[in-house]
């Protein structure tokens, strides 16, 4: 599967996608604000707006046609993460980085009060000098864009650098 062709993943579109979106809901996917949250969702569809390409592997994939019809992936921050930093076939592909070489479009996770990574925005920009306060968020699950990171109560982040998508 590594020998298939990659492509360069459209940032701009994925944070138009996440500008229009961000105080609301797009009717063709479900909102699972009363399922635990809506952010890796949201994310999801960010991430499909910058690749046009799912993977539609059965409980390892990463894909959404309804709700009783979606990979775990396409909402959990817990294996959005294995997804992105494992897919080695079909959508979008990444690996972890350090804020310093983060870029708008690329996704970040956060601990807040719980011991696990529970929230996945994205970033929609990033100002100087770096720090939490210049990179600006979109997300779900308290609805928000151009947030400042420095506005959570972080207890730990990581960044996922987007790296492409496959066909």
């Amino acid at each position: 599967m590594s020998n298939q062709t990659q492509y360069l993943y459209d940032r701009k579109a994925a944070i138009d996608y996440a500008h229009k979106w961000a105080r609301g809901r797009n009717p063709k996917y479900y909102d699972f604000e009363s399922l635990g949250g809506d952010c890796t969702n949201y994310v999801s569809q960010c991430l499909y707006a910058g690749t046009g390409m799912m993977n539609h592997v059965k409980d390892t994939g990463w894909y959404y046609y309804d709700i009783n019809n979606r990979a775990a992936a396409w909402t959990s921050v817990l294996y959005l993460y294995t997804f992105l930093t494992e897919n080695k076939g079909s959508g979008p592909f990444g690996h972890e980085v350090g804020a310093e070489s983060a870029m708008p479009g690329d996704l970040v996770q956060l601990k807040l009060n719980k011991p696990d990574f529970q929230h996945t925005p994205i970033i929609v920009s990033i100002g100087k000098p770096l720090n939490l306060d210049t990179i600006l968020v979109a997300a779900h699950s308290i609805d928000s864009d151009f947030r400042p990171l420095s506005t959570y109560d972080i207890k730990g982040i990581r960044f996922i650098h987007i790296d492409g998508y496959r066909k």
